[in-house]
């Protein structure tokens, strides 16, 4: 029944990202990967002054905030890629408190739906998603993400995310449900231990998947049980990852335990930026997704080579315009050109997180606990960690005073993935920072036996 449900499901998505504007879309994205510099920049220039001006006309938080700076019709009209610097920052806390409100255009898309971003660092955020926009945005993902990784989202995938596949921590297979329509194995990413592979390996079979997407630590730590239990696991078109920082220990136990190559990215709800892996193995950035500044904390442009957080204004989303917007990573740029021919910009790394293992009285592992947090309104900011093999403590940072029904549901959550433990809740006013300015989200004190510890954390 589950399974035609999610089914059901997958259907309407299917239709929702595939339909309407998705075959133009994709074909445009197809021919823009051939772009010279030039056309690039032109591309850039022209999209660029088009979203300002719509924004400065249709959107009342913009209206405000360029009239406020000095900026009228005519001069936001003269902003290129190389002037935005003039503008305002829009922050993560700016997105949360207007983005349902003064954010949004007058003249928005038909059929606009939120979704909610990870919020590993803090209370998600709320994106507006149209029908049409959603299918420009997957026009593009499926061009430069699926493709240039030797696949397309119509043959069988596997797929580790954060969707729920049993309601709780009930350790009972099948630990996976099948979406037929799209040919799609959801696996769950709460379940994955040792005694439990076995039946990961009978979805992958049963449902012939051709590739895997999705958490990189979830998919590193299903593929490094399989090597541990010395199991014959298919072999696999690509492994394509996502949400944590990809690690040269992961491509090589990929490679060896499906016997493929494993393609790097980053992008987020937020669908405000895209950086994918090509063919040759070379990270490039999209221009025609958005616009992506790196900047150091003096706000000024850093030099190749050298780190600087991401700062994103989105050419696809017009109901609600990410300008110059602090999406939180950090990346690093290179000069350097790539040999698939391709004139866009290429990254030299992606800072992403590296968190620890939280591990279940069971033995399950996992990295990624934003999916607890979400809807809770009270909470600005959230770190878990695991004290013993059986206690959990929570420390969060809350507007205001933290709801007690709130702090029930972050106990209900967590046991729901683990099972029974002791959860502690921490109200504190600040969660310290690391060198890279950001806190880390998921923090481990158990020692775990070398066997079972990645050699990176």
């Amino acid at each position: 029944m589950q399974n035609v449900l999610v089914s059901a499901y997958g259907l309407q998505w299917k239709q929702r990202r595939f339909g309407g504007a998705f075959p133009e879309a994709y074909k445009a994205a197809k021919d823009r990967a051939n772009f010279t510099t030039h056309q690039w920049h032109q591309y850039n220039e022209a999209q660029l002054q088009k979203l300002l001006l719509h924004a400065f006309e249709h959107v009342p938080f913009y209206k405000e905030s360029f009239t406020a700076n000095g900026f009228t019709a005519e001069t936001i009209k003269k902003i290129t890629p190389q002037t935005i610097i003039q503008l305002p920052i829009l922050s993560k806390e700016l997105l949360r408190k207007y983005g349902t409100t003064t954010l949004l255009a007058d003249n928005k898309e038909k059929k606009g739906e939120f979704f909610a971003s990870s919020g590993s660092t803090g209370t998600p955020t709320q994106i507006l998603f149209s029908h049409a926009m959603h299918q420009r945005w997957m026009a593009i993902f499926e061009a430069r993400v699926r493709n240039w990784a030797g696949v397309n989202s119509f043959e069988p995938r596997g797929m580790i995310g954060g969707r729920r596949v049993l309601p709780d921590a009930a350790n009972k297979p099948p630990f996976y449900r099948y979406n037929y329509f799209e040919k799609q194995v959801y696996f769950s990413a709460y379940h994955i231990s040792k005694q439990n592979a076995a039946d990961y390996l009978h979805g992958m079979q049963k449902h012939h998947v051709n590739y895997m997407t999705g958490y990189a630590m979830s998919n590193f730590f299903l593929a490094r049980f399989f090597k541990e239990l010395n199991i014959q696991a298919p072999q696999l078109k690509a492994v394509i990852t996502s949400s944590e920082k990809l690690t040269e220990e992961m491509r090589q136990v990929f490679k060896e335990v499906y016997g493929c190559k494993t393609y790097d990215g980053w992008s987020g709800v937020e669908a405000c930026g895209l950086i994918t892996e090509c063919e040759h193995g070379s990270l490039h950035i999209s221009p025609d997704a958005g616009l992506l500044e790196v900047l150091d904390d003096d706000m000024q442009p850093v030099p190749y080579g050298v780190a600087g957080t991401v700062y994103c204004t989105g050419f696809l989303n017009y109901d609600q315009p990410l300008i110059r917007y602090n999406i939180g990573d950090k990346i690093i740029l290179s000069d350097k050109t790539c040999s698939c021919g391709r004139n866009m910009p290429v990254v030299q790394e992606i800072l992403g997180r590296v968190e620890d293992i939280i591990i279940g009285k069971d033995g399950r592992q996992m990295v990624r606990f934003h999916s607890v947090f979400n809807s809770l309104h009270s909470i600005k900011q959230a770190q878990v960690i695991q004290e013993t093999t059986d206690t959990i403590l929570v420390k969060i940072v809350a507007d205001g005073k933290a709801d007690e029904k709130e702090k029930e549901t972050i106990r209900q959550r967590i046991n729901s993935q683990l099972g029974e433990m002791e959860i502690v809740i921490e109200e504190v006013e600040t969660i310290p920072l690391n060198k890279n300015g950001k806190f880390q989200a998921v923090v481990s004190k158990l020692k775990i036996p070398a066997s079972n510890k990645p050699l990176f954390l």
